[in-house]
């Protein structure tokens, strides 16, 4: 009895130090259910596997870029000046082979030389400009283009020279072409959310005269913001950015 009533006061203890509460939200996050007893580590890793590698993952991408290839075409001759946004990492190109190397993990710097094995740094794999093409997205482009409608990739990326000059070989590798624009995070910029750079940049466009009919991408950070007349996500379990 002496040790239960031990292991709650340091429970207690623990969480009222300094320490653990600066490392905690201060609020639940709005996007997420209540929290309840997560599932253990290893055995998410493990359905994440099950569910890239037997199918699970690509159905839910070829319904998601359906609906939207549905709506898309839809718009042309409805609206002035239509346009789509693609988000690029997990919407327009597949990072699984960074994602596999390090074990669902993030590194953000550091070399990505031993692939299929890690660590790779996030930073040198977009150097690399071998992520893999997402083909229901390409096929939304396609279509996009040959009805004349604009497409914009906006993305977190860095934008400077380096990752620019990769990100636009990778896209052109991977057979996007003829877009319209590719809108990058300035070079050394952060912001809270990936929506205080996204929402902005797609006012931009608006104000310029396009109608956004489509936003796409796997993060609700993508699609909060408005500045379109529907948003598609594309399903992500693999990593979350706010």
């Amino acid at each position: 009895m002496k040790s239960v009533s031990t292991a709650i006061i340091l429970a207690l203890l623990l969480i009222a130090s300094p320490a653990f509460a600066a490392s905690c939200p201060k609020e639940p996050y709005v996007h997420f259910p209540q929290a309840g007893r997560p599932v253990n580590l290893g055995e998410l890793k493990l359905q994440l596997l099950d569910y890239k590698c037997f199918g699970g993952y690509d159905r839910d991408v070829d319904n998601a870029l359906a609906q939207a290839r549905v709506y898309v075409e839809t718009r042309p001759g409805v609206v002035n000046n239509p346009a789509i946004v693609l988000d690029i990492d997990e919407t327009s190109l597949s990072n699984w082979d960074e994602i596999l190397a390090d074990d669902f993990g993030f590194i953000a710097e550091g070399e990505c030389k031993n692939l299929p094995k890690g660590p790779c740094g996030e930073h040198a794999w977009e150097l690399l400009a071998e992520a893999a093409v997402i083909k229901p997205t390409l096929e939304l482009f396609k279509a996009a283009v040959a009805k004349k409608i604009a497409v914009f990739f906006i993305t977190g990326r860095n934008g400077d020279a380096a990752t620019q000059a990769a990100t636009e070989k990778n896209l052109h590798d991977a057979g996007y072409q003829g877009w319209s624009g590719l809108i990058m995070r300035p070079d050394g910029s952060s912001t809270p959310s990936a929506a205080d750079f996204k929402t902005p940049e797609r006012a931009k466009l608006v104000a310029k005269g396009f109608t956004i009919i489509a936003n796409v991408g796997d993060q609700q950070s993508d699609l909060d913001g408005g500045y379109a007349e529907r948003t598609f996500r594309v399903p992500n379990p693999f990593y979350y950015i706010p």
